[in-house]
């Protein structure tokens, strides 16, 4: 029974170190800040949060609460600092390549939205 314990957290680990070496590899390899960003994000989170689960197997019941709490914040920061950083660039005109799927979301109006431009963003 000790065996598949330690095969199941191993499987964890390197699941995560394989996610986290993916989106490493796409932070490289990937054309444009908008395809880079998004590979880093969604690996980095992932691989961040199965070792921190591999974790919580293998230490005691006070440490299950901390590592917990660092795959929460983990998990709530990384997509919102992604957004920012990718909103940033677009009001910025920050590059993307002409064959990238780009879809303007920020130019649509919505109901409260006055149809201002970009400047009327305080960054």
């Amino acid at each position: 029974m000790m065996l598949f314990y330690e095969l199941f957290i191993c499987l964890l680990l390197w699941s995560g170190l394989f996610f986290l070496f993916v989106g490493t590899l796409g932070l490289i390899r990937l054309p444009d800040l908008y395809t880079r960003m998004h590979a880093t994000s969604k690996c980095d989170t992932l691989g961040a949060g199965l070792i921190l689960m591999a974790m919580m197997f293998l230490v005691g019941r006070n440490e299950v609460f901390k590592l917990l709490m660092i795959g929460v914040f983990i998990w709530s920061i990384n997509p919102l600092i992604t957004h920012v950083i990718g909103y940033m660039a677009y009001l910025r005109d920050g590059e993307h390549l002409p064959e990238t799927f780009f879809m303007d979301c920020y130019d649509l109006p919505y109901p409260g939205k006055e149809m201002s431009g970009k400047e009327d963003v305080h960054a």
